[in-house]
């Protein structure tokens, strides 16, 4: 019985919200919020990484693989910085992202009033759409949306 409870813990996926807040964080995680309180919302991360950059800073990556969500997170205590989600579950503004395509998209966020759009091709292949009002990034892979980036 205890053996099977532990398996169901282990193998339970975080129920979070997953509405992104452009420039403030996703759900209950908030840019500038310490790797304790994420801990204490998401458990355990399924992978942690630790780079030191050259001006001395460090970054721990966070990554809850099931929840399709990275964490970056910056400074002598760490603290979140970026969040790059993969997850089709997430919402903007009320709206299913990553059911839409890149025109519908676009609209979204011109409705709600982040109209200044940069459009590039990185060398990797993907298509980065970027709004700078709201520090956030998605990427395109063949036409389908496959990550978003967001920042403080």
């Amino acid at each position: 019985m205890e053996k099977q409870r532990k398996e169901e813990q282990h193998n339970t996926i975080h129920i979070m919200d997953l509405t992104i807040k452009p420039k403030k964080g996703i759900g209950d995680i908030e840019f500038g919020m310490p790797v304790e309180e994420v801990v204490k919302i998401l458990g355990q991360a399924d992978e942690v990484e630790n780079i030191d950059n050259a001006a001395d800073e460090s970054t721990t990556v966070l990554r809850y693989n099931d929840d399709g969500l990275t964490l970056f997170c910056e400074g002598e205590n760490p603290t979140v910085s970026c969040i790059d989600v993969a997850n089709e579950d997430c919402t903007l503004f009320g709206e299913s992202v990553f059911d839409l395509d890149e025109r519908q998209l676009v609209a979204l966020m011109v409705k709600n009033n982040l109209t200044e759009q940069d459009v590039d091709e990185e060398d990797w292949g993907e298509r980065r759409v970027t709004f700078n009002e709201g520090n956030i990034d998605f990427y395109y892979d063949n036409g389908e949306l496959v990550s978003i980036i967001l920042g403080a």
